[in-house]
């Protein structure tokens, strides 16, 4: 399974820095992913729900630990790739121009 696009949403929160959608193969996407900081920098969570008691399940996840590497290794550097387009501008506004670009 190869990776054929992937599109990053950039947050500009404190810990939630990113959303990013991943299409697998040309056929198959995955949205909802989170680009999230934490005490090690940051890292990649996979789509969840809230349960009624109050916990997440993850809705989609990677079986093997090489392509959970392969996955988050290439999402990470689009994100990367993504702050660098707008270096002057907030993460928060530099989607809303991305958006404001797709518009047009």
């Amino acid at each position: 399974m190869q990776i054929t696009e992937i599109r990053i949403h950039l947050m500009g929160e404190e810990r939630l820095k990113a959303f990013a959608s991943v299409t697998f193969d040309d056929c198959f996407v995955v949205r909802n992913m989170k680009i999230v900081s934490g005490t090690k920098g940051v890292f990649l969570c996979m789509p969840s729900r809230k349960l009624p008691d109050g916990t997440h399940k993850d809705m989609v996840h990677p079986i093997k630990q090489e392509f959970r590497q392969y996955l988050e290794e290439n999402v990470l550097k689009a994100y990367a790739d993504e702050l660098a387009k707008h270096p002057n501008a907030q993460p928060a506004q530099a989607a809303e121009e991305d958006q404001a670009s797709d518009a047009e």
